[in-house]
């Protein structure tokens, strides 16, 4: 039996951004909006002060956290696996980053052929939509 094919993924050092954030605020999840404030940066937010969209899309787990990106993104970015990465800077104003001193970063590869079809049979209608579990 092969892997599944992931949506997300993320790098050791988010992981271990991730890891500090959850220690400190709790539970947290991500959200790639492509919106005008911060751009497309992934934003990290704690789990309770964030209310996901019904058109919002659960793409997978980084860290244990869920990762959810707008529909419009999604279906721009459907094609692409996002690896979430740390680099130096600031962060956005909202996320929980913004005070480390580094910040979120997406990086994107386009998926082959092969995992393209798997996506297909995992999740014939895509990810979920929405709150696809629960807050807490």
């Amino acid at each position: 039996m092969t892997a599944p094919v992931l949506r997300v993924t993320a790098t050791e050092a988010a992981l271990a951004l991730i890891a500090r954030l959850s220690a400190e605020h709790g539970l947290v999840l991500f959200h790639q909006s492509g919106g005008c404030c911060d751009g497309s940066a992934p934003m990290c937010f704690p789990r309770n002060e964030f209310m996901v969209g019904d058109h919002d899309r659960l793409l997978g787990r980084i860290g244990g956290a869920p990762f959810y990106i707008s529909g419009p993104q999604f279906e721009y970015w459907q094609h692409t696996q996002l690896i979430i990465d740390v680099v130096p800077g600031r962060g956005g104003m909202f996320s929980l980053e913004g005070r480390e001193g580094v910040r979120f970063l997406t990086r994107s590869r386009l998926f082959s052929d092969d995992e393209s079809a798997a996506l297909a049979q995992q999740q014939p209608d895509g990810p979920p939509r929405g709150a696809a579990e629960p807050s807490a």
